[in-house]
C-alpha cells in the first residue's frame, strides 16, 4: 500500500476530499519524522513504537578484497516495535 492508496481509502470511507486527507496524512508523517529527528520516541497505542537506537560501530569487509577491513562508524537508526494488537492481527494471517 502506498501513501496514495491510503489517502484514497480514507477519503472514500470518511467522505472528505482527497486533497484534505493527503494534507492530513502528510502532516502526520511530518510530525512523526520531526519527533524522531529530535531524538524522541513515538508511541502509537495498539499499533507500535518507533524508537531511536544507536547501532554500534564495527569493522566491515569488501567481499572482493576480504583481507582489507573498513571501519563502519556507529549510527542512529529508527526501530519499530509492533504493539500487541498489531502483533495479534498479523499472527492471525493464514499462511499459504
Amino acid at each position: 500500500m502506498t501513501k496514495r492508496d491510503l489517502v484514497v481509502k480514507i477519503s472514500a470511507e470518511t467522505g472528505l476530499i482527497q486533497t484534505e486527507v493527503a494534507s492530513i496524512v502528510q502532516k502526520t508523517l511530518d510530525y512523526i519524522a520531526d519527533e524522531l529527528a529530535a531524538g524522541r520516541d513515538i508511541e502509537l497505542r495498539n499499533f507500535g513504537v518507533f524508537e531511536i537506537r544507536v547501532r554500534k560501530g564495527r569493522k566491515g569487509r569488501n567481499p572482493k578484497v576480504p583481507q582489507i577491513t573498513v571501519p563502519i562508524p556507529e549510527r542512529k537508526v529508527v526501530k519499530f516495535r509492533a504493539g500487541k494488537e498489531l502483533k495479534d492481527r498479523v499472527a492471525s494471517l493464514k499462511i499459504d
